[in-house]
């Protein structure tokens, strides 16, 4: 069941309320979801009752997606802002430094909480940050295409579509590798959240001139990547890579953009062994 909670982050305007819509399951050391670009917390119902069996797991509604609200008037949707923020949650949550997953704009923030030592463990599925500008272009476009396309459908054509492989391909086949497996109403459902995400243009705008060039010392992190990604081209990895020189890189064989839904179990196991790693060190 989705809760909210409120806190307060600092605003040009001096400290401002926001509140942010989450869901929490499981018991052990806390692990925070963080979805992708006009998707929501519910990108991650494949994989959280694996990770629950060994998490506290907290899947967020980043700021201006799913149902948590904007951000505060004057306060830009770029990594300096949402990952204190996210840090901010964690603390309204009472949870110090928990593991983080994230996936494309997730992926490159849950990165950033690493930077930052707001957490213990970072996994990055398919992570912004590490384009070309052309590669950088060619995602915006896409991005842009699709949420044209779910703006432009009438809910009952987004329904009938649903209902058949060929619909939910023809919705969802950019971010999925394995679209047909998608439940209807799941792909009604992130459909609505990609159009109605408030947040949508402001972060792509502040995503513009983003790379991420920092290392993320003194904790294990985990990129993977889907050997199916359309939308941030798997080479992108290489790059991450050296960036990142102490990250494992691990191929997600037949994975999509969002490979959650692609390979539960995959993406359980590679989440929960960066989890693991960060005990044995600490040990």
């Amino acid at each position: 069941m989705t809760a909210t909670v409120s806190f307060t982050i600092d605003s040009p305007l001096g400290p401002r309320p926001t509140t942010i819509a989450y869901e929490r399951k499981g018991a052990g050391e806390p692990l925070l979801l963080l979805h992708g670009i006009g998707h929501h917390l519910q990108a991650w119902h494949p994989v959280i009752d694996i990770l629950a069996a060994e998490h506290d797991v907290i899947a967020v509604d980043l700021p201006g997606f799913g149902t948590s609200e904007p951000l505060p008037q004057g306060v830009p949707y770029s990594l300096d802002t949402v990952a204190p923020a996210l840090g901010a949650l964690c603390t309204a949550l009472g949870v110090e430094r928990p593991h983080v997953a994230g996936n494309s704009l997730g992926g490159l923030l849950a990165l950033e909480m690493g930077r930052s030592n707001l957490v213990r463990s970072v996994t990055a599925l398919s992570p912004a940050g590490f384009w070309t500008e052309a590669e950088r272009r060619y995602a915006f476009a896409t991005l842009l295409a699709m949420r044209a396309g779910a703006r432009a459908l009438p809910l009952p054509a987004v329904r009938r579509l649903s209902r058949t492989a060929a619909g939910r391909a023809a919705l969802t086949g950019t971010i999925y590798a394995r679209p047909a497996r998608r439940p209807a109403e799941a792909v009604v459902a992130e459909t609505l959240a990609l159009r109605d995400a408030t947040g949508f243009e402001d972060t792509l705008a502040a995503g513009g001139s983003v790379r991420f060039t920092a290392d993320v010392p003194g904790m294990p992190v985990t990129i993977a990547w889907g050997t199916r990604d359309r939308l941030l081209l798997r080479r992108q990895g290489i790059r991450a890579k050296h960036t990142v020189p102490g990250a494992r890189l691990v191929r997600l064989p037949g994975c999509g953009h969002v490979p959650m839904n692609d390979d539960p179990a995959l993406v359980s196991r590679v989440v929960l062994d960066t989890a693991r790693s960060a005990r044995l060190v600490a040990a």
